[in-house]
Parts: structure tokens; sequence; C-alpha cells
């Protein structure tokens, strides 16, 4: 037996690894996938005690073969197949960095819907267990294991098979691979509900599936645009948040406390990839959180430069979000009065009826432009629409102070 690692890391370095063997070996993703989930269970039973095997990945691959076998037994149908996989020893063949890469591919099938995209892609590819998933998504475990069941039956019933998408797919695919961990990273960074503003387990995921899928397309300017982006985000966490969890603004945070060896990491990967292909959303979102990083204060920050990107990704990327960005870089250069304007084209916009971050952004530049009584007023709408306490802390205090203003 050797030394105890941390085990919920090794486990999710492995589950992926024995996935993709059983499943290119046996195809039936979906009972792979359950077999994977049995052997990692009795892992985090056993190893604890025992200590982890000299070969961990081996020893998961036999459990979950016995699994696989268990299940063909119960079902008279297969028993030909069951005596088949008997006779022959189980593959002890190298498992294939592709693999993953197949896995990430065959989770964001377009016959899922982008919430089960999301949930299968941490199951499966993140090794994450159904209790864990359905933490990240604020539903009880027996939601999300329906969930994940759903998403299973549909990818079978759609013939899909463990192997990359032909060419003709291949792209269009992969931009949803890539916004499935853009999401993943994005809920981490900024928790959509509950009691904490961040979720680490989730964008330390979302890096570490990023870092994956680069190293295995290291020449898809987009896969290095959204790890430098998430880099580039991620070394700004341990500033965002006072001793007491309370929230500090971009412009009040202690920048000395942020990651400065995953900035220049950051940089050194994009400044690598920009003029490399053709410019994506990714590249020029990590190219403006690169000039955030690079000023040493608030004010030294290059809005106008950061006005220009934003501009160029409203052009290749348009969208809701873009234009509420867009709008704060713009009162940042022209004034509130200019942002203001920007946001008033969101009003009719069905997309942010849901989203507390309008009404926040136009409380913000209502404070810039002096009129505190419709900012305090647009604070407090805002706080009543989000289901993040940090974030309703923050906007009732911001409402607060300018009361007495």
């Amino acid at each position: 037996m050797t030394a105890m690692p941390a085990l919920g890391d090794l486990l999710r370095d492995l589950a992926p690894q024995v996935l993709g063997a059983l499943s290119r070996r046996h195809g039936q993703f979906d009972a792979c996938e359950d077999a994977v989930q049995e052997a990692l269970l009795a892992a985090i039973r056993r190893w604890p005690t025992g200590g982890v095997p000299e070969q961990p990945r081996a020893w998961l691959h036999t459990v979950a073969t016995r699994a696989l076998v268990d299940g063909w037994r119960a079902d008279s149908a297969r028993r030909r197949r069951e005596a088949q996989v008997a006779l022959d020893p189980a593959d002890r063949a190298p498992v294939a960095d592709d693999d993953a890469l197949v896995l990430l591919f065959l989770c964001c099938h377009p016959v899922l819907s982008p919430p089960s995209q999301l949930a299968l892609t941490l199951r499966a590819v993140g090794g994450l267990t159904t209790a864990e998933v359905a933490a990240a998504f604020l539903v009880p475990e027996d939601t999300m294991s329906q969930r994940i069941r759903r998403a299973k039956q549909r990818i079978r019933d759609a013939g899909a098979r463990f192997t990359m998408p032909p060419p003709a797919e291949r792209v269009g695919r992969l931009a949803v691979v890539l916004h499935v961990l853009y999401l993943i990273f994005n809920e981490g960074y900024t928790a959509s509900a509950g009691p904490s503003l961040h979720r680490t387990d989730l964008t330390a995921e979302a890096i570490r599936l990023s870092r994956l899928l680069h190293r295995l397309l290291p020449g898809e300017p987009e896969v290095a645009g959204l790890l430098a982006l998430m880099l580039l985000t991620h070394a700004r966490r341990a500033a965002r948040a006072a001793g007491d969890g309370s929230i500090v603004p971009l412009a009040d945070q202690d920048r000395s406390r942020w990651d400065h060896t995953a900035i220049a990491d950051g940089q050194a990967l994009l400044t690598r990839t920009l003029g490399t292909g053709p410019i994506g959303p990714y590249q020029i979102q990590a190219a403006i959180a690169a000039l955030h990083d690079e000023a040493t204060t608030a004010e030294q920050t290059d809005w106008p430069q950061i006005l220009a990107l934003y501009s160029l990704l409203a052009e290749v990327n348009p969208g809701p979000v873009v234009t509420l960005s867009r709008a704060v870089a713009l009162a940042m250069v022209h004034g509130p009065t200019a942002g203001l304007a920007l946001l008033g084209t969101l009003g009719a916009d069905e997309r942010m009826a849901h989203t507390h971050r309008l009404e926040a952004v136009r409380a913000h530049l209502l404070e810039l432009s002096g009129d505190l009584p419709a900012a305090r007023d647009g604070y407090l709408r805002a706080a009543r629409m989000t289901a993040s306490l940090p974030e309703q802390r923050y906007l009732t205090r911001r409402a607060a102070q300018l009361r007495g203003s």
C-alpha cells in the first residue's frame, strides 16, 4: 500500500481515466459510468483505513469491471456477453489521454440540456459524486440522481458512441465544451445562491479540466484563452472578501493579496495564444482580465483599452451580459450618463429579467452620477432579486450608506 494522498483529488484524477478505459472497451457509457461510481464509493470506504493500493487505477478498474459483470449477470439477455468478459482478463492497457477528451465531448452531447451537460461533466469527467454535484446545483441528491440518469439515457437513445465526434461536428461541440467549463467556473467564482461568495471546489475543477483540455488540444486558441481567463480571474479570489466574508469591490481590493504567480501564468499563456488563430470571446475576455490585473491601483486601470475590447467582444459575441459590462467601461471613460444610456437598451431584454445584475450596475452608475436616492432604491431592488447572501448583504449595505449621505 502507498501513503495516503489527498483522497478526493486522487479519485477525481482517476475517475475519468477508468471511465474512459471501460467505455472504450465495452461501450455502454451509462452502465460504465454507474460501475465507476460504485468503484469510487468502494474506494472511499476502504482506502482511508486500508491505505491506497500500489496501483490505484488498476484497483478501480478491476472493481468497476466486476460491477459491470454483476450488472450483466442480472440481465439474462446479456449472459453471453458476461461469459465473454469473464473469459477475457480485464483490459490493462494504459489509458489514453484522449479518453478524457472523448468524455468531455460525450457529456456535452447536443441532445442534452445545458444543466444536464454541466451535471454530467462534473460527475463523469470531474469525478464528483452525485451528492457533490447536487450540492453544487443546490438541489436534493435524488433530484440530481434522476437528472443524471435521464441524461445518460438520452445519450444512449441518441446512439452516441465512445468516440470523438466527426470533424464536421467537432468545432460546434468544442464550443459547447468550453461553455460548460466557463459556466462551472463562473458558478464557483460567484455562487448564484447560498451563504458563500465562492465555491472553490467548482473553480478548481473548472481550471483542472481546462488545463486537461489545453494539454490535449494545445493548438486551439479559444481553449488557451479560456484557461488564461480562469487563471487571471481566479488570481483575485483571496482579495474579494473581507475577514467577515463581506464582498470587497474590485476597486477597493488589496492587490498585494492577488495571486501574482497565477497572473503571470495567465499573461504568458495569453501572449503565446494571441495572433495564432481567429480571435474569440474567451481570448478577448482574458485580455480584459489581464488589463485589470496589470493595474497596480484602481486609478491606473486602462479603461479606454478595456472599453475597446468590450466593443470588440460585442461584435464577436453580442449579448446582454456583454452590454452590461461594456456599460461600466463606457461610464469609466465617458461618464456615468453614457453608461446609463447604454443600460437603457437592456430594459426590454427578457434575458435580464431574472438577474439582479442589471439593477446593481444601474444603481452603481446612478451613484456615480450623484442621484443617490435612485441609486439607493436600485441597490435595494437588486438585493431582493439575488439568492446570494453575501451579495444581498453587500447591496443592502450600499443602500444604507447612501441613506446617510
